[in-house]
């Protein structure tokens, strides 16, 4: 698709987005950055984890976002005694004919709110990364295909560890970003109190299931140069070999991000491009979503936590180490 028709049919699609944005600003105030990898994921069709304290709002932007699509959304909050069964369903028995009878789990939605994701145990969390990864459900021995469009959208409280799980490496790989949200500003903070004693705003669907999968087939054929493309690659592959960008960051990061950071990071910077009303990929696309698309797949060194250096720390050093095209 050549580059005026890719931006002709981006300026189409995009003011649906823009109504998903001002939807969920009724009930979310501020946040801007949160809304726009909201958006991100749900273009690129990557679950996103989202950590951040208690009342941060992380829960009501999720339900924000699924209200404002016409598609069917499904909250589970995740606690120690919740069983792969209570997640994704089960057969049941019936006694009259010896038969099994299917009955599906709140899974089977097409945005699924994990709350507390980090509260479940090993089984449940395996039986929610089948359906993050494989995009199905096995029950018994049949295999359920889940929804289209599906997204896991989860929540995860940084500071309390009582009580908790840490999620596997290989289910924190399959979130497309790991998004950090952050207090409000003073102003955002008094127009939340203005805002609490006021009716309570709706928010209304105003993007469908034909529309979303026009956007998405639409920002995979954006145009992305093969030196935004080498980009990508030279900042992942750093994370491999940080050393050879500086001794310290050698010394910081234990393993670097795997190739499916590669993928992520080129869906997630299209999606960037298209939400930015862009027919093509800047390297400036990439390293507003790198972070994101990283802080979770690079694990970092003792040494590094005795620095008090965070992985946002290190990919940001790493980022100006880089060169950019």
């Amino acid at each position: 698709m050549a580059l005026e028709e890719v931006e002709e049919r981006s300026a189409e699609l995009s003011p649906a987005f823009t109504r998903v944005r001002e939807e969920i600003g009724k009930v979310l105030v501020g946040q801007a950055s949160l809304v726009d990898r909201l958006l991100v994921g749900l273009l690129a069709d990557g679950h996103l984890l989202l950590e951040g304290l208690p009342g941060l709002a992380k829960t009501t932007a999720v339900k924000a976002l699924a209200s404002a699509l016409d598609v069917q959304f499904s909250r589970i909050q995740f606690t120690p005694d919740l069983l792969p069964a209570d997640l994704v369903g089960t057969q049941i028995y019936n006694p009259r004919d010896g038969s099994f009878s299917t009955r599906k789990g709140p899974v089977f939605a097409n945005i699924v709110l994990a709350d507390e994701i980090n509260r479940a145990p090993a089984k449940v969390q395996s039986a929610l990364l089948e359906a993050m990864q494989e995009r199905q459900v096995t029950l018994g021995d049949t295999t359920h295909l889940l929804p289209s469009p599906f997204l896991v959208l989860a929540t995860q409280n940084p500071i309390e560890q009582e009580g908790t799980y840490p999620l596997p490496e290989a289910q924190v790989d399959r979130f497309l970003m790991k998004i950090r949200v952050d207090y409000p500003s003073r102003d955002e903070e008094r127009e939340v109190m203005r805002r609490s004693v006021e009716q309570p705003k709706t928010v209304k669907p105003v993007l469908d299931v034909e529309t979303l999968g026009s956007a998405r087939a639409l920002v995979s054929s954006l145009t992305m140069e093969p030196v935004v493309g080498e980009y990508i690659l030279d900042l992942v592959r750093a994370t491999r070999n940080a050393s050879a960008h500086g001794a310290e960051l050698g010394r910081f990061i234990e393993f670097g991000a795997s190739p499916r950071a590669s993928l992520s990071l080129a869906l997630a910077a299209r999606a960037t491009a298209f939400i930015q009303g862009r027919g093509f990929v800047t390297p400036d696309d990439v390293k507003a979503v790198a972070r994101d698309v990283l802080r979770h797949r690079v694990l970092l060194t003792y040494e590094a936590e005795a620095e008090e250096m965070d992985a946002d720390a290190v990919l940001g050093d790493l980022l100006e180490r880089v060169p950019t095209p």
